[in-house]
C-alpha cells in the first residue's frame, strides 16, 4: 500500500535537498538535516540506501558528503518511494489473497489501480522537476552554483 510514511518522506526531501543545495562538492548529512528538520539517525539510514540503489553517490573523509549518482532529470519519485518501502518491509493489505469476496473481487482491484495510477504519476516525477517548483515557490538554495551532474 503506497502511505506517506516519515521515512518516505525524508527520503525525498533529502534527495531534493542534495539536487537543490549541492554546489561543487557534496552536500554534508548534517547540512540537510539542519536545513529540513530530519533527525540524523533516520537521515544516514536512508542516505546508506540511496546510495546502495545508485541514486546519491557518497563520498568520504572531512569534505565528504553526498551528491546525486545520476541526472537530476534520471531520477524519479517512483524510484526513491520503492526502494524506501523496500526498506520498510510492509506488506500490501490489497495484495492478500484472503478476505471477504467483496474485498477481493471489488475493493482491492479498485486500491490496486489507483495505486498504479499514482505510481505512473510518481515515476513521471523527477528529482529536477521537484528542484523547478523550489525555485518557483522562492526557496533559496545555499549552493553558489547549482550543478546538474557531476563526473
Amino acid at each position: 500500500m503506497l502511505r506517506l510514511s516519515k521515512k518516505l518522506l525524508f527520503a525525498i526531501e533529502a534527495v531534493v535537498d542534495i539536487a537543490y543545495h549541492a554546489g561543487a562538492g557534496p552536500v554534508r548529512s548534517t547540512d540537510i538535516s539542519r536545513r529540513q528538520g530530519i533527525p540524523r539517525r533516520y537521515l544516514e539510514q536512508v542516505l546508506q540506501q540511496l546510495v546502495h540503489h545508485n541514486i546519491l553517490a557518497g563520498q568520504r573523509g572531512p569534505k565528504g558528503g553526498y551528491r546525486l549518482a545520476r541526472e537530476r532529470r534520471r531520477i524519479s519519485v517512483g524510484e526513491i518511494i520503492r526502494i524506501v518501502r523496500q526498506l520498510e518491509g510492509t506488506a500490501d493489505p490489497a495484495n492478500e489473497p484472503d478476505g471477504s469476496e467483496l474485498g477481493v473481487k471489488v475493493l482491492r482491484p479498485i486500491w490496486n489501480e489507483m495505486q498504479q495510477q499514482m505510481m505512473e504519476r510518481f515515476d513521471a516525477m523527477t528529482i529536477e522537476e521537484l528542484c523547478d517548483r523550489a525555485r518557483e515557490k522562492g526557496i533559496t538554495s545555499e549552493a553558489r552554483q547549482i550543478r546538474d551532474f557531476t563526473i
